[in-house]
């Protein structure tokens, strides 16, 4: 069931900059998004990228010495969110990144809240093109362990994630 929500210019314009990996200078890999948190604009008819709710490549090992941590931080506990994460991985034969979309829909979020997230979804997907891993996250027991994120993104052959053994 489509909720008849768009998506915002902005949110694809943030997608396309997390995928592309072309070769940059420091300064812009820099200022690349690690992790962004996109939520429902106040009338609830487009999806948006959420102010404030972001993990720049910058701020690992500055303001940020565990991304996947941090993000778990900007998840709200009491209500919806989509997400992307840039996942940084090693597998025993190579080091992988890949982006994980993110549907955070918390136990204790507002019913309305859940089913028009819910019901808006596709619409953000369609716009998302290649994304390989999706994850829909009911709580912080499902995510705060960076081992459930490991599993998803690539079972058992995961070694280490964000530069951590598992």
């Amino acid at each position: 069931m489509a909720s008849g929500v768009t998506v915002d210019d902005e949110v694809i314009k943030v997608f396309n900059d997390m995928k592309v990996r072309k070769s940059s200078t420091q300064d812009e890999v820099k200022k690349r998004k690690k992790a962004v948190l996109f939520c429902l604009s106040e009338d609830r008819k487009k999806i948006v990228v959420e102010e404030g709710k972001q993990i720049l490549v910058g701020d690992i090992g500055e303001t940020v010495d565990d991304p996947h941590g941090s993000f778990v931080k900007l998840l709200p506990l009491n209500d919806c969110r989509y997400g992307l994460y840039d996942a940084t991985y090693e597998t025993k034969e190579s080091k992988k990144e890949d982006l994980v979309f993110i549907f955070w829909a918390p136990e204790n979020a507002p019913l309305k809240s859940k089913m028009i997230y819910a019901s808006s979804k596709d619409a953000i997907k369609k716009k998302f093109t290649g994304i390989k891993h999706e994850w829909q996250v009911n709580g912080l027991d499902d995510i705060q362990d960076r081992q459930t994120l490991a599993e998803k993104l690539g079972g058992n052959v995961v070694v280490s994630l964000e530069g951590k053994p598992l």
